[in-house]
Order: C-alpha cells, then structure tokens, then sequence
C-alpha cells in the first residue's frame, strides 16, 4: 500500500495561514510541508513552483470571499433583507481559513506590492460590492443610498477587525447591530 499523499486543498490551506502570519514572503514549501508534517516532494506533485501555489491561493480566496459565500447565502432564498442579514451572519462568524481578517489583510496588503494581486482583490471587490447592490437595490430606490449603504456595509467588514476604540456605553455587538437595522430599514 503506497503512502497517502496530503490534499492538494491542504497545501493551499496551509499557504493561506502562512500569509495571514507573515505575508506573501512566509509561504515557503519547506516551512508549509513542516507544518503539515509531510516531506515536500508531494507539493510538487501538484504545484510547478512556490508562484504556481501563490496564483492557487489567490484564486481560491477570490473564490472563497466572493462566489462560495454567495451561493451559500443564496441557497436558503428569501427576501433580500433576509439575505443581508444572513450575510451579516455568515460574515461577523466565519472565519475559515479562506475568510479570515488576517488572509483579508494579508491579501489587502501584497496587492499594494504587488499588481497581479491588484487584479485580483479588484475582481473579488467588485463582485462582493456587486451583489451588495443587487441586494440594497431590491428595497432602495435611490441609488445614491443604494452606493451608501454598500460602502458602509463592505467597510465594515474589512475595517472592524482594524477598529481599537471603545464604542462609549455600548458594547461592538450592540453597536453593529444598530448599524445593522439602519442599513436594513
């Protein structure tokens, strides 16, 4: 019987963590086959180079932080106040290794560098922003509010985890659920 070989999504997984640690520079094959504690010879069974895998990685985030979370959200129907709301849900509580705020920023920051990347976290924006206004549009019949609420809405998800200040007499979780019935009424 011949050794089983590590998934190729666990390789990519593991890239991702490594990002989110210490950007595009700490994905190294070594320093990823140690922490999956496999040799790696069988990162090269799936992946050219260390670039191949980087390329692998964007697009599974683009992915991961646009379509799947759509589908998913899609997937239940609904009215689109009740998709906002699960996807305010779905956003505030999964953090995978494709969703984190860390692989986000890591993300955010490499495209600065790098223009490939650029693109990149461009096409997944605007998909998100897209379907934010596909949503808001169904309910809001301006369309200044419309651009508003989205900015708003996609603000928060990536600045919050940046926010360090109190919110005065109120607790973060009572905070955005404010801003939450705001954006949805």
């Amino acid at each position: 019987m011949g050794a089983i070989r590590t998934p190729r999504d666990k390789w990519i997984e593991e890239g991702l963590r490594a990002l989110a640690a210490g950007g595009p520079e700490a994905v190294r094959v070594e320093v990823l086959a140690q922490a999956l504690g496999v040799s790696k010879g069988g990162f090269y069974g799936y992946f050219r180079n260390r670039a191949a895998l980087l390329e692998e990685m964007l697009d599974t985030w683009g992915r991961g932080v646009s379509e799947d979370v759509i589908e998913r959200i899609e997937r239940d129907g609904g009215d689109a106040r009740e998709r906002l709301g699960r996807l305010f849900d779905f956003v505030g509580s999964s953090e995978t290794h494709v969703t984190s705020a860390g692989v986000e920023l890591a993300i955010r920051d490499w495209a600065r560098r790098d223009e490939s990347v650029a693109r990149c976290l461009r096409r997944a924006d605007n998909r998100r922003m897209d379907y934010l206004r596909e949503l808001y549009g169904a309910f809001c019949p301006d369309e200044g509010d419309i651009e508003a609420r989205c900015l708003i809405t996609f603000s928060l998800r990536i600045g919050d985890h940046l926010i360090a200040a109190d919110n005065g007499p109120r607790s973060r979780t009572e905070v955005l659920a404010a801003v939450r019935e705001r954006l949805l009424s």
